[in-house]
């Protein structure tokens, strides 16, 4: 039998903490055999990162205790110097951190950032180095690589921030690679490229792989053997095939039951409630939609609430001494839907495809080049700073890192109630009040307004999020990527608030998701995107039912199984590169036309041979 390349023994982990030393981590052991890929498995707090952190000695030395046993190619790692550890890091053991953008230096170049690792650890002349980077971010699919090489990390999307750090720790070919939820950011297609070229490097170099997840789907798709942890303990380990068919602690069972599973609304026209899993057993209780179902919230037959027609925002890209344009990135381009009240539609597509820029150019948080947007039968793209404000109650936004769009040093309480404040509609007191009973409407307790964010979980904090959006009695919000960062049982959590408050208060919800299982769950109607422009719309069981663009099936066949038994099964992604949205600046896109496939559901053509007429992709009304 090969021996481990690496093997944890009784490892434990404490934290300094009111002058206390507190063990978040108690006897974990596990092993990584060469080639072989181990999942540690968990939600949020379970310890799996911070076992994770342990091995490369990450954590702060002051504030932590380390003991057992964590052995690299027989080299015990926790008596080894610093100097020791740094040739270890980066050299033989590579590790991706789940937040891209707190990882890369904000005032250097991706790819002198990718070069400096080359340089340093394979001894490459500069000149060499940037070869390598280039070619490395080929690799991982950034799009237009030759020309972004020189580019800071604030000019790219989430997903490709964090296929830029994939890069740089696959740049010294590691034997050994830790990957910190290295997907979580991105969407499906990318999220099963990147596992398909960790799986190939695997078979390339015989590196092995530490991956940290809290989706089940990806464990099915990649690891071979699988460690669950909850509260700082390992609870279950082994193959993965036998953890998924025969799981032997409840926890397990819970966290398999949790998974959204793609193809589950057939036959329900309506959004549907996420079961509720009963932790002591594993098993999920009855659908409350069994006992309650939601009402049909859409009020199809008013005028929209929301109509954006022709939307387009692009930026400029300057360069040279006088700033002179030299391209212009169409981010959004000529798109046009309609949004009942009481209704969710689901904007999906990859990273990068303008999705987001989408959702701000409706509130006008990025001012579009043109369009309309019409709200409540208004066109608020001409409207000057003060009535544009006025206007924005109806309207408002659920950023996807709760903990980056909450200010630290105010608390929760204080963060809900200043839109009551700054718009003048409520005393201070009146504000407090407000803002407990919408803490209290989210799932928190009132008490909790006191408290600051950092006190607060990630889903805890997204409840917040969603709160202080209700402050001000909105009638439409953009969810961006919402719950996109959080653990599968807190995900439906907030999902299940999510539907309840838009039965309760008529919301309608332009919902921004890469999450294909979440977005088949929430919405009534989907839009996918690809290079800012939507390519098919329509009523979500026919969207996913009857696919029609190669690009939304290609989304659809990207998302991962929760069945270790159908990996094999999946069909080969295309590794195509990624068209750039870059153009130069005389560039007019084609007008594009549209048909409707079926009642609402329209495709835009892509191949000259299927005969088209022109469509309105909003409404889904084919014009002659």
């Amino acid at each position: 039998m090969t021996d481990p390349i690496l093997t944890v023994r009784d490892l434990t982990v404490s934290f300094r903490s009111d002058g206390r030393w507190r063990e978040v981590v108690h006897g974990v052991s596990f092993a990584v055999a060469p080639r072989e890929t181990v999942a540690l498995v968990g939600e949020s707090g379970s310890g799996k990162s911070v076992s994770a952190l342990s091995v490369l000695r990450l954590l702060p030395r002051d504030a932590s205790r380390i003991g057992g046993s964590v052995r690299f190619e027989g080299r015990e790692l926790l008596t080894a110097s610093e100097a020791e550890m740094r040739r270890v890091r980066g050299d033989s053991i590579a590790m991706i951190f789940q937040e891209p953008m707190t990882s890369l230096n904000p005032v250097l170049t991706i790819g002198f950032q990718i070069a400096e690792a080359l340089i340093r650890h394979r001894g490459l002349s500069r000149a060499a180095a940037e070869a390598e980077a280039l070619r490395l971010l080929d690799t991982v699919r950034i799009p237009a690589a030759r020309a972004r090489l020189h580019d800071y990390p604030h000019r790219f999307s989430g997903g490709m921030r964090q296929r830029v750090m994939i890069a740089m720790a696959l740049a010294c070919r590691p034997k050994l690679l830790i990957a910190d939820e290295p997907t979580t950011a991105l969407d499906v297609t990318i999220q099963a490229q990147i596992l398909d070229l960790i799986k190939s490097l695997q078979d390339e170099t015989g590196m092995s792989v530490l991956f940290i997840t809290h989706d089940m789907g990806v464990v099915a798709e990649i690891a071979d053997r699988t460690v669950v942890m909850v509260k700082g303990r390992a609870v279950e380990a082994g193959p993965t095939a036998r953890i998924f068919s025969e799981p032997a602690e409840p926890y397990t069972r819970a966290l398999l039951a949790a998974v959204p599973r793609l193809g589950t609304m057939a036959g329900h026209a309506r959004p549907m409630r996420f079961p509720v899993i009963d932790r002591a057993t594993g098993v999920a209780a009855a659908p409350l939609d069994e006992r309650a179902p939601l009402p049909d919230t859409v009020k199809a037959a008013e005028r929209p609430l929301l109509e954006v027609r022709d939307l387009t925002t692009r930026f400029e890209i300057r360069s040279g001494l006088f700033g002179r344009v030299t391209g212009r990135c169409h981010a959004v381009e000529r798109v046009s839907f309609s949004l009942a009240a009481g209704e969710t539609l689901a904007l999906v597509g990859e990273s990068g495809c303008g999705k987001s820029t989408t959702g701000r150019s409706i509130l006008r948080l990025v001012e579009p080049l043109s369009g309309s947007v019409v709200l409540d039968g208004e066109d608020i793209t001409g409207l000057d700073a003060r009535a544009l404000r006025t206007r924005r109650r109806r309207m408002q936004m659920i950023f996807q890192d709760p903990f980056a769009s909450l200010d630290p040093r105010m608390s929760v309480g204080a963060a809900v109630a200043e839109p009551l404040l700054i718009n003048r509609l409520a005393s201070r007191a009146e504000a407090l009040r407000r803002a407990a009973d919408l803490l209290a409407r989210v799932g928190l307790t009132p008490d909790m307004a006191t408290r600051f964010p950092h006190e607060f979980s990630g889903g805890q904090r997204q409840r917040i999020a969603i709160a202080r959006a209700l402050a001000l009695n909105p009638r439409l919000i953009v969810a961006d990527e919402a719950v996109s960062a959080l653990d599968v049982s807190v995900k439906a959590q907030v999902v299940n608030l999510m539907l309840d408050l838009q039965a309760e208060l008529g919301l309608a919800y332009l919902f921004i998701s890469h999450d294909m299982a979440v977005v088949e769950r929430v919405s009534h109607r989907v839009a996918v995107m690809y290079l800012g422009e939507i390519v098919e719309i329509g009523p979500r069981d026919a969207v996913f039912g009857n696919p029609q663009h190669p690009y939304t099936k290609k989304l659809l066949a990207a998302v991962p199984v929760p069945d270790p038994a159908r990996r094999r099964a999946r069909h080969a992604l295309p590794d195509d590169e990624i068209r750039s949205p870059i153009r130069s600046p005389d560039y007019e896109p084609p007008e594009r036309l549209y048909r409707e496939v079926s009642p609402g559901h329209c495709v835009q053509d892509w191949d000259a041979t299927w005969p088209v007429t022109r469509a309105d992709a909003g409404s889904g009304v084919v014009a002659a």
